[in-house]
């Protein structure tokens, strides 16, 4: 089968029987949890609830929506960088995050929101915020295999992604209690090495026969740039979304925002220093500038201090703007892991630096910083773990790292396998990087106000873009006296 025909007949039928299979598991599993349901007005009165203001939707939607914004605007847009690959870019990101969302709901409802009197997950506006952090894993790894995968296979990654994540965001948050408000561990570590061990698992030696189709324009270079800026922006909602309300949501905003302004001055000195003649590579510019962003979320919600964001934000611009000069070329020469979008420099390597930085300042915690209750509330220090201390806290959190480098790896590597099999209708390796094999692309209308003849044999029909070249000599319009409309096809 043509990948047209094997798409027919294969895309539609996956999304159909998957879509059907989450309608049935909702209707036997998901239901509204008390601050959603009717029953809110009697859940009020018997907890003394004085106002439905106090409602937990009112405190949790605007961080959702701004977390929403970044997993489809955010994510979406920054993967158009491709020139030829802008619809697969935008449009299956939008894909495998609706999927995914709705796999979220269910596998972690059965680890954190099931109601074991009557075996229901009970969902509220925090599950959906939870929800969208777990397909941020999923849009990470898909950044390492962008353009070089099919939509079938890239809900198979979601699918399984989903799961690990699932287990190992309860292993890590739950057995291990260790504490990741803005999911450096769980959500970045784990999706930038499982995304790098399927890339490795689904390495293609003849890749250099898409060569001319991997680099960007300059208008999809300004796109991606678009995906930044919303990203840059909603970062600090990002990690304070699920914290503790109070002190801890707050603090978490305030670390996150000064390490992102930190990451972006020294991205741009460390890109101007190790680019010819000191120019700036957009690159670097669209993707260093977050790492700040993801290194600084573990400990988001911790006594980091202004100035230590500050010093994460200087560090992980400096480290992840050369990871983009140094380590991606090394890593596809000789570890054979081709990086498409670099999630290795973005998200992996700030990942465990956060993870690090978060073992590191939970260890030097302490009742003279933090006071009595308020290290109890930040670090959770109740019930089973009453007698935690601060020191074996920092052990739990670098125990938790391990587990999300373990998780990543391990089921990337389970899940290529899965992936390699040849019944998914991924793309020849000369056709890797472009929109033709799943996108219809409709013909764009261009008006030329002027004869066509004017330009024959002289210098300036020379200054016309190439398609006009071959759209011309396709249709033999070259001696043509006027040409009213040009049909372009759109790239």
């Amino acid at each position: 089968l043509t990948w047209h025909e094997y798409n027919f007949s294969f895309l539609p039928a996956v999304c159909f029987v998957w879509q059907i299979a989450m309608i049935i598991l909702f209707g036997v599993f998901i239901r509204y949890n008390e601050e959603s349901s009717p029953f809110w007005i009697e859940h009020r009165k018997a907890n003394n609830i004085s106002s439905d203001i106090e409602n937990d939707f009112y405190f949790r939607y605007p961080s959702f929506q701004d977390v929403h914004v970044m997993i489809f605007v955010g994510f979406g847009f920054l993967m158009t960088f491709l020139k030829r690959y802008s619809f697969g870019g935008v449009g299956f990101n939008f894909l495998i995050a609706a999927f995914g969302l709705q796999w979220a709901l269910l596998m972690q409802g059965w680890f954190h929101s099931l109601d074991y009197s009557d075996g229901k997950i009970k969902i509220g506006v925090e599950n959906l915020i939870n929800a969208d952090f777990c397909v941020a894993g999923c849009l990470i790894a898909y950044g390492a295999v962008l353009g070089k995968v099919s939509p079938v296979q890239l809900m198979v990654l979601t699918l399984f992604g989903i799961t690990l994540f699932a287990v190992e965001e309860y292993i890590i948050l739950n057995l291990i209690h260790a504490r990741d408000a803005g999911g450096s561990m769980v959500i970045h570590t784990f999706g930038g090495y499982y995304g790098l061990s399927i890339s490795w698992m689904l390495y293609r030696p003849n890749l250099s026969q898409s060569n001319r189709l991997q680099g960007s324009v300059y208008h999809s270079d300004v796109f991606a740039m678009i995906g930044t800026l919303f990203l840059w922006m909603f970062w600090p909602s990002f990690n304070s979304a699920i914290t503790d309300h109070g002190d801890g949501q707050h603090r978490a905003a305030i670390n996150t925002y000064l390490a992102l302004a930190s990451t972006v001055l020294t991205t741009v000195a460390i890109s101007s220093l190790f680019q010819k003649h000191g120019k700036l590579d957009m690159v670097h510019i669209q993707n260093s500038t977050l790492a700040g962003g993801v290194a600084v979320g573990t400990a988001a919600e911790f006594m980091l201090m202004p100035y230590g964001s500050l010093i994460v934000g200087f560090c992980c611009g400096i480290i992840s703007t050369l990871g983009y000069i140094y380590i991606t070329p090394f890593m596809e020469k000789h570890l054979k892991i081709q990086d498409t979008c670099g999630i290795h420099n973005l998200h992996a390597m700030p990942g465990v630096i956060g993870g690090v930085v978060g073992a590191i300042t939970a260890a030097a915690a302490s009742e003279a910083v933090y006071g009595h209750e308020g290290l109890i509330n930040t670090f959770d220090f109740e019930d089973a773990f009453k007698n935690m201390t601060p020191t074996r806290q920092g052990g739990h959190q670098a125990a938790g790292l391990c587990v999300a480098i373990c998780f990543g790896v391990g089921g990337g590597i389970i899940v290529g396998c899965i992936l390699r099999l040849p019944i998914w209708g991924d793309p020849a390796d000369d056709n890797c990087f472009d929109d033709e094999p799943y996108w219809e692309r409709h013909i764009s209308m261009l008006f030329i106000p002027f004869p066509v003849a004017v330009f024959h044999n002289t210098p300036l029909l020379n200054r016309l873009p190439s398609f006009y070249h071959l759209y011309l000599q396709k249709h033999q319009l070259m001696n043509f006296p006027f040409c009213d409309i040009l049909t372009q096809q759109a790239s």
